[in-house]
């Protein structure tokens, strides 16, 4: 039982008081992070003419540039948020500038560059290009910075093509898609609005099949906002295990404004992109669907095979000529779950 009993209701008035008393915590954080092991100042470096600060992965990017440890210049290690200040002040006054190694956006160069150093001496990083401004920070990148000339094994060679991920071989999303862009052929790209799942691979080739990934849910909101803005056929193309997730509500809003929307729901009976878990709508979709309004005869169910797929494209192009919600089901089990279930046998 939590000591109090309103912590977690965030009407403005325990808001407000709650927000005060994190701030007053701050000096805590503060001093727990400054006499963290996580956070570790190394002040062996002789040459000061460069003070280094490595936020995490980027100290092992670091140390991979000098295997003997002989790094020699003096190197703050920050693993523990929030970031103290005395260090970085120590290591601004001892150096004659600085470097920020740090993934992602420059949380911590922004963050010092607001510190109150004076800005008297250069600080590089992210955003002055010292370190590229996108991409991933890797040994050779943080090499580059020091002015070192190491490499790291053989350049790949140009004649090698590149592999992008791609749709298992089997799996029942290639022939839903197949079916899907023969329907969709007279209309033109455009058409599709998809949603985050293996099957968002269907925007590469051969296939080619959707339009869109935003993020959980938004395949059938942005079906539906363009369907309503008038666009002709508005295809949304989500999972199952997506769909009880974050679809439920944006095919209500469908149904309520009676939208011209197909939501095709591709039921591989699974959570296939993170691992094969179970969902909460397993076996239950159609019944879901007509529970939320769209008529049971516009709720169609075909098996995903190469076999049907004369079949597959007319229940497609029967339920785009609808005027209104139509659902489509396309099922049949994920070929990975299947393998995992044959080898248990």
């Amino acid at each position: 039982k939590p000591d109090d009993p309103n912590q977690f209701m965030l009407l403005p008035a325990f808001a407000r008081r709650k927000y005060k008393h994190l701030i007053e915590q701050q000096k805590d954080f503060l001093a727990d992070a400054l006499s963290s092991p996580f956070n570790q100042f190394h002040l062996d470096g002789k040459d000061k003419s460069l003070g280094i600060i490595a936020c995490g992965l980027a100290y092992n990017y670091l140390m991979e540039n000098y295997p003997q440890g002989d790094i020699p210049y003096p190197v703050l290690k920050i693993s523990h948020y929030p970031v103290p200040q005395e260090p970085i002040h120590t290591l601004y006054q001892l150096c004659d500038r600085l470097l920020i190694l740090e993934e992602g956006m420059p949380v911590l160069e922004g963050s010092i560059k607001g510190m109150g150093l004076g800005m008297t001496k250069p600080i590089h990083g992210r955003l002055d290009g010292t370190i590229p401004r996108d991409g991933e920070l890797n040994p050779i990148i943080v090499a580059k910075a020091l002015g070192l000339n190491t490499t790291y094994g053989q350049d790949a060679p140009s004649e090698l093509v590149p592999r992008p991920p791609s749709l298992c071989v089997g799996c029942p999303h290639i022939d839903s898609y197949n079916a899907l862009n023969d329907a969709l052929a007279e209309y033109g790209k455009g058409h599709v609005f998809s949603d985050i799942g293996c099957y968002t691979l269907g925007f590469l080739p051969p296939y080619h099949a959707i339009n869109s990934c935003v993020d959980m849910g938004a395949s059938v909101t942005m079906a539906k906002g363009a369907a309503d803005a008038g666009l002709f056929p508005a295809v949304a193309v989500i999972g199952d295990s997506t769909f009880a997730h974050s679809g439920l509500t944006g095919l209500l809003d469908c149904i309520y404004d009676k939208s011209n929307v197909l939501i095709v729901i591709l039921d591989n009976a699974t959570t296939g992109m993170t691992g094969g878990q179970d969902y909460t709508a397993a076996g239950r979709l159609e019944d879901i669907c007509a529970g939320l309004g769209v008529e049971r005869d516009h709720i169609r169910v075909f098996t995903p095979f190469k076999k049907n797929h004369n079949e597959m494209v007319q229940i497609y192009t029967e339920e785009i000529a609808y005027n209104g919600v139509s659902v489509v089901i396309p099922r049949r089990e994920c070929v990975q779950i299947l393998k995992r279930k044959n080898k248990m046998e």
